[in-house]
């Protein structure tokens, strides 16, 4: 597998003036080569402390017309705020739409929903994994920007395992908690429940397996 950075840009907006990055990993593991791309939103200081970093996988519904079906707007907006507040971040956007099924699957996963599955029940039933996301991009960009150890803005110990396997020091997991509501309650509570995403009173002020876990700012 090869890593190509495509870009790099002045990326000014409403919180900061970012860098934007883009990259390119030509991945040849398979009978077809595959073409994986991803956005990076680079801010300050990366290096003389552990960045927060943000692994953002993308969300047309969500983070364009803003569905109140899931939390990937406001876990966006949350990690761009926190890295502007901060002063320095990195923000990895990838291109995993629907944990890796893709838009439109991920439609069809939502008309089952609608039916009374869940959204792990829903992937299963259109014969997909449960997650199909990989973080060999994520791990493979930190090594590019020479960043070894993070503070790891996330719910999810699928990313957290996939950092640590790699090499990768966590110094702290930063909580990804946003707001319910209606829409997106059940979701919610099915990613914690079925899925293993920690929630906020699990995961403040508690240490295991050299993870500090601590509330986000």
């Amino acid at each position: 597998m090869t890593l190509k950075k495509i870009a790099d840009i002045k990326f000014p907006t409403h919180r900061a003036d970012f860098r934007l990055v883009a990259f390119e990993r030509a991945s040849t593991q398979s009978l077809e080569p595959r073409i994986e791309t991803a956005l990076v939103l680079l801010l300050g200081d990366i290096h003389s402390a552990p960045p927060i970093v943000r692994i953002h996988s993308q969300c047309v519904t969500g983070e364009v017309f803003h569905s109140l079906r899931c939390d990937c707007h406001d876990q966006l907006h949350l990690a761009l705020r926190m890295i502007a507040e901060e002063g320095a971040g990195i923000l990895i956007y990838e291109q995993q739409e629907g944990r890796g099924i893709g838009l439109l699957e991920k439609l069809r996963t939502y008309e089952l929903q609608e039916q009374g599955f869940d959204t792990v029940d829903a992937n299963l039933q259109l014969g997909h994994e449960v997650d199909l996301r990989d973080y060999t991009l994520p791990v493979e960009i930190l090594r590019f920007l020479a960043v070894s150890s993070v503070r790891l803005l996330t719910n999810n110990p699928d990313k957290i395992d996939a950092l640590r396997s790699a090499g990768l020091e966590i110094a702290e997991r930063l909580r990804a908690d946003v707001p319910e509501n209606p829409h997106s309650a059940r979701y919610l509570s099915t990613k914690r429940d079925r899925l293993g995403h920690l929630s906020g009173h699990e995961s403040l002020e508690v240490r295991a397996s050299g993870i500090v876990f601590a509330a986000g700012k």
